[in-house]
């Protein structure tokens, strides 16, 4: 049970490798003591530990810095892992239909000559999106989490070994759609990138304030579409600066290609500064 939000930690998580089309299952327990564990299934096998699972069904959730510390743990070695190989690691956060996938679409077909761009793809169920993902030529992970809303260090790791992403290149973790938690997740990415676009509403920043003040950037998405909604660019600018005076932000339509050369040149640049 997650302690932010009361989703389902002890769900099922899959994993799918869109280049071989075999599925792996991922359980993450946390015992009463606060340790984690995680254990997986292949696709053509179950191997269950009863031991633990009597431990875990019938226990209390242990406190929430018990889970963010050992969460963070595993994400210390992902960022010494994208270190260690030069990676671009990004870890990009919207509420559903925001865009994401789409923007990750057009960044990855406009830059495929200049920058190798890795993803893993995280939703709830389906690989919908990890699929049009591939179409694009690029590898692509994708890790359904079941009832779990958010990604974390722990299904990064074993979603990396899958990935395998080349030395000197960019990995986007597309994240759950959604607000909330996956703020509080460190997943050992260099930079957390929030997506708003503009038919949700310019309040958003202080509404959900937590993944605002946790991204070093935030794009705003569909601006050809500001003809046609009710949506106050410059005020958004401003509640977002009022709850992170530093973040970076770049306006965009994937459609058209607007401002995308911006987004462009700090992902190029970025990249550049991970292989010094």
């Amino acid at each position: 049970m997650c302690v932010t939000c009361g989703c389902s930690d002890d769900g099922e998580t899959k994993i799918i490798n869109l280049q071989t089309n075999e599925a792996e299952h991922h359980h993450t327990h946390t015992l009463a003591d606060g340790t984690i564990i995680t254990h997986f299934h292949s696709h053509d096998t179950h191997i269950e530990a009863p031991q633990i699972h009597a431990k875990i069904h019938n226990t209390t959730i242990s406190l929430e810095q018990d889970i963010l510390a050992k969460n963070n743990l595993l994400a210390a070695q992902n960022r010494g892992w994208f270190k260690g190989r030069n990676i671009l690691a990004l870890n990009l956060m919207s509420s559903p239909g925001a865009g994401k996938t789409t923007l990750l679409t057009r960044t990855i077909n406009d830059l495929k000559n200049q920058l190798p761009i890795s993803v893993i793809e995280g939703d709830q169920e389906t690989a919908n999106d990890a699929k049009k993902i591939k179409e694009t030529g690029s590898k692509v992970i994708q890790i359904n989490t079941g009832t779990g809303c958010h990604l974390d260090a722990a299904m990064i790791e074993r979603g990396l070994q899958e990935l395998n992403p080349p030395l000197n290149s960019v990995v986007m973790i597309e994240n759950v759609g959604n607000l909330v938690c996956p703020a509080l997740f460190d997943l050992g990415e260099l930079a957390k990138v929030v997506i708003l676009s503009v038919t949700e509403g310019e309040d958003k920043p202080i509404k959900y304030p937590h993944i605002f003040r946790a991204s070093n950037i935030m794009i705003i998405t569909k601006i050809d579409l500001l003809p046609y909604v009710d949506f106050d660019v410059q005020k958004c600018i401003d509640y977002a600066r009022q709850i992170n005076p530093q973040i970076q932000i770049f306006q965009v339509s994937a459609t058209t290609g607007t401002g995308l050369e911006k987004w462009y040149a700090w992902l190029i640049e970025n990249l550049k500064v991970c292989q010094r």
